[in-house]
């Protein structure tokens, strides 16, 4: 393959990416109100997504609860356990995944 269209492949993907990312401060630059819809989505939205992610992260325990399944459920109580106690998102996941990593060598 040639390495000019690989390169122009990346870059129409990363003006497109960038132009998806910047429409709504375009379309929504203080002169207009946010409909309603959108406000409502803004305020619901990231809850649904933290909730649909866990779960995902969790399927796997009840089919293997040992060997997936404690783990699994360590790093999610610790992931949120940091983060009521810190509120630092970072340092959440981190810990997080450091114990989860831990927890599937022990088991």
């Amino acid at each position: 393959m040639n390495t000019k269209y690989i390169l122009i492949g990346i870059a129409v993907s990363a003006v497109v990416t960038f132009a998806l990312r910047a429409l709504p401060f375009v379309i929504f630059n203080g002169k207009r109100q946010m409909p309603e819809m959108l406000v409502k989505l803004g305020k619901v939205l990231p809850a649904t997504i933290m909730a649909v992610l866990i779960v995902y992260c969790l399927k796997g325990a009840v089919a293997a609860p040992v060997a997936t399944g404690i783990p699994s459920l360590v790093g999610v109580l610790v992931t949120g356990g940091t983060y009521k106690w810190r509120h630092n998102t970072l340092l959440s996941i981190l810990l997080g995944t450091v114990s989860y990593m831990v927890m599937l060598r022990l088991v």
